[in-house]
């Protein structure tokens, strides 16, 4: 069982192992009724959440007219759009000068045969577009975190003026390359988690809660 860092807690709201609320506590779409174990953490938490992070990415930013918000698809929509909403309703009752921009990628790993990871970042055909811009990568999940390392590295290699990245999950797994988001939601425990854009086989992108699917639902949505 993975442990939180002290800099972890400062970053973000830990849901304990072990934890959850009871689905009839909450509405729930019919066909996904049967098959979560717990609700993790209810939608309103969620938003809640996304609207402080939203404060704390623009407070951080140096003197920028401008932000280049580079969504990873499919999983990071839900999140992004509300990030981005919350973004600029704070832009806007502060009245700052800055625009933001987004663009949707999607970040595709593999191996060849000496098992060397690469990355490939595709929806932009020309990243030297990104070249003196500030850049927020948003993500739904990290696990690992060797994908968005190397994503990272790539990145950087076109000379940004910054790079940072912000998840709504950060689970807890023995498997972590280390690698920690500069803004992040939750730390999860290392379940399967899906909804609020997290899928199982293209299946709970729709559910408005974070939940962890049961053996049930792992076996009626297979593919």
């Amino acid at each position: 069982m993975a442990t939180v860092s002290a800099d972890i807690k400062k970053k973000c709201l830990v849901i304990p192992d072990h934890s959850g609320y009871d689905t009839n506590m909450f509405n729930i779409p019919v066909k996904y009724a049967n098959f979560l174990t717990s609700i993790l953490i209810p939608n309103g938490l969620v938003k809640d959440r996304t609207q402080k992070l939203a404060v704390d990415i623009l407070s951080s930013l140096p003197e920028t007219k401008s932000l280049v918000v580079l969504c990873v698809l499919k999983g990071g929509y839900k999140f992004c759009s509300e990030l981005v909403d919350a973004m600029e309703r704070y832009i806007c009752s502060c009245e700052i000068n800055m625009s933001v921009k987004v663009e949707f990628i999607r970040l595709k790993s593999y191996h060849n045969i000496s098992s060397t990871g690469e990355v490939e970042v595709i929806g932009l055909s020309d990243l030297s577009h990104l070249t003196g811009k500030d850049i927020l990568i948003v993500e739904d999940i990290i696990d690992t975190g060797r994908t968005m390392t190397k994503a990272l590295k790539l990145l950087k290699e076109y000379s940004p003026n910054t790079v940072q990245c912000a998840s709504l999950l950060l689970k807890r797994t023995d498997k972590s390359c280390g690698y920690v988001p500069e803004f992040i939601g939750f730390s999860c425990p290392d379940e399967f988690v899906l909804g609020y854009g997290l899928d199982y086989n293209e299946f709970f992108r729709d559910l408005p809660h974070i939940g962890i699917i049961n053996e049930e639902g792992i076996k009626h949505f297979a593919v």
